[in-house]
């Protein structure tokens, strides 16, 4: 069957390597990913190898944003890994090369990658670059913004289409330190993407030679039976935390990493991110709620960079492992610095003394949530007004008709991993309420993600959700929610016997997939504090 596709029997002697992607024909994060394993595969074949390309499904954040359709990404990260794992021990490959791109392609793979344990590697296929607007560089959360701005006045039809056709300006993923390159440092970190491979951009002319050579290590790592599982360890899971607070990372690294140490067997909880943060500064000044992108981290001197200050800092586990041999201790001292670059800043001028992320407890809380303290005071209490919603299209109308006004808490319920299901992403909400001028004045709660892209007085992955009866689901319109980020916590200004005696009164919602595999998503997945893995 081999031979009738075209394989020889020189191919036959050699080892079978997959090149596993997300290719799609609807977005520019991963469309440029069949022309990426036509390298990756050129350097199996210059190393000996026999590659076999392979394809998994995608679903764009950025286009499915606001929707019903929304409902199905964090759903995909694990048909990603699954479909990876099967076609995979289904062929028997000797090692793989996975190809990711969008934001659940990235920890799908790295998945898949630690449940075969065979010889591998992920390489990211880079950013895209920033469109220009007006004389600055606008990424995809500029348009989300503008759409808030537009619905209180402050934008026009003409400039608002202006902005939209010129933000995303070719193949790549979102252009600042969103999910896509959130993960990518992470794991660039972690040590299970090549050093360097990361931070090309996916337009850049290096990025052939970056696909080529995972090829041939690849090979490398199959002769010298280097194996992910011996690569994705605490260690190295330490230090993809701290890379992704040094940079103000997204919220979905918390979730992903979960995920993947579960993966490969590693104990991780929340408090390990808490822990990290602790003593990680923030570093790296990026959008969505700094200035640059990662294109321009990149010029500045990558996710190395960023290494080499976490070992002066004395953050970074020196002698974790990394798929090129070395470790990434060496991979971080050896990191060269763009003289006067702006983007990553010294150890002795932070842009906080602490990373981009707080864990809160409280009443509303009692399993975690996650809140974004980047460009925030990480000491300050918030205290409003709860307004709430139990869809993430109520909330977004109620922003866009100016029902939310200072003072108030925007509570979104029922947008869980069981809940939605699906764990829905809130920028469409959150890009309003930046775009209308609010995101100083009013808070946004959610047992919801959010996208890389939000920035404001965020909290999300509240758990115990609220279809899992968690105190959530007892909010009501006109109670006090407090958030105070300095103590970590997230509590309800209400007594605790009326906290109980509503949810004694609970009772849960019918579901709203009934099959298909939203309906056993619902069924198999885990409480956001541990992942949201289907179990």
């Amino acid at each position: 069957m081999m031979r009738a596709v075209g394989y020889d029997d020189d191919a036959f002697r050699k080892p079978l390597i997959g090149v596993a992607h997300a290719w799609i024909e609807i977005m520019p994060c991963t469309i440029n990913q069949r022309q990426l394993a036509e390298w990756v595969k050129e350097g199996i074949r210059a190393a000996g190898g026999t590659p076999v390309e392979v394809n998994t499904v995608a679903v764009s954040d950025g286009i499915s944003m606001g929707t019903e359709g929304m409902k199905s990404s964090l759903v995909s990260r694990e048909i990603i890994a699954d479909s990876i794992e099967l076609v995979a021990r289904g062929h028997m490959f000797d090692g793989i090369v996975c190809i990711s791109g969008c934001d659940k392609t990235i920890p799908g793979t790295v998945m898949a990658l630690a449940r075969l344990d065979i010889p591998g590697l992920m390489l990211y296929g880079g950013s895209i670059m920033p469109g220009r607007f007006e004389g600055r560089d606008v990424t995809i959360g500029d348009v989300f913004e503008a759409v808030g701005a537009h619905a209180v006045g402050k934008m026009s039809d003409e400039r608002l289409a202006a902005l939209e056709k010129v933000a995303c300006p070719g193949p790549g993923a979102c252009g600042g330190q969103f999910t896509a390159n959130t993960m990518a440092t992470a794991y660039e970190a972690l040590g299970i993407s090549p050093a360097g491979s990361a931070g090309v951009p996916a337009t850049d002319a290096d990025r052939a030679g970056v696909a080529r050579d995972a090829g041939r290590l690849a090979m490398r790592l199959l002769e010298q039976d280097v194996r992910p599982r011996s690569i994705i360890t605490k260690a190295g899971l330490e230090n993809a935390i701290a890379a992704v607070m040094a940079t103000g990372g997204s919220t979905n690294a918390v979730l992903h990493l979960l995920a993947t140490a579960r993966e490969a067997g590693v104990e991780l909880s929340l408090a390990d991110f808490q822990r990290i943060s602790d003593r990680t500064p923030l570093l790296a000044d990026m959008k969505p709620w700094g200035r640059f992108t990662a294109p321009d981290m990149h010029r500045a001197g990558g996710i190395q960079l960023v290494l080499k200050r976490l070992a002066e800092a004395g953050v970074l586990n020196e002698g974790a492992p990394t798929v090129t041999g070395k470790t990434v201790g060496e991979i971080a001292r050896a990191a060269s610095e763009t003289p006067k670059q702006e983007v990553v800043k010294p150890l002795a001028s932070p842009i906080a003394a602490t990373g981009g992320l707080r864990i809160l407890h409280g009443s509303l809380a009692p399993e975690g949530a996650v809140a974004k303290v980047s460009g925030h005071d990480a000491s300050s209490v918030f205290r409003g007004t709860a307004k709430v919603f139990d869809r993430e299209e109520d909330a977004f109308a109620a922003v866009e008709t100016g029902r939310i006004v200072a003072g108030d808490v925007v509570v979104i319920r029922y947008e869980g991993p069981r809940g939605g299901p699906g764990m829905r992403e809130m920028l469409g909400v959150t890009g309003a309420i930046v775009g209308a001028g609010l995101h100083t004045k009013v808070a946004l709660i959610t047992d919801g993600r959010f996208s890389g892209a939000t920035h404001g007085f965020v909290v999300g992955h509240i758990a115990p959700e609220a279809a899992a009866r968690g105190p959530i689901a007892a909010v009501r319109d006109g109670d006090t929610i407090v958030i105070d980020a300095a103590r970590r916590r997230l509590d309800l200004d209400i007594p605790a016997a009326e906290l109980e005696a509503r949810l004694s009164a609970w009772s849960e919602p019918a579901p709203r997939y009934r099959q298909g595999v939203l309906a056993k998503y619902a069924r198999l997945v885990s409480s956001a504090s541990a992942g949201a893995v289907t179990l």
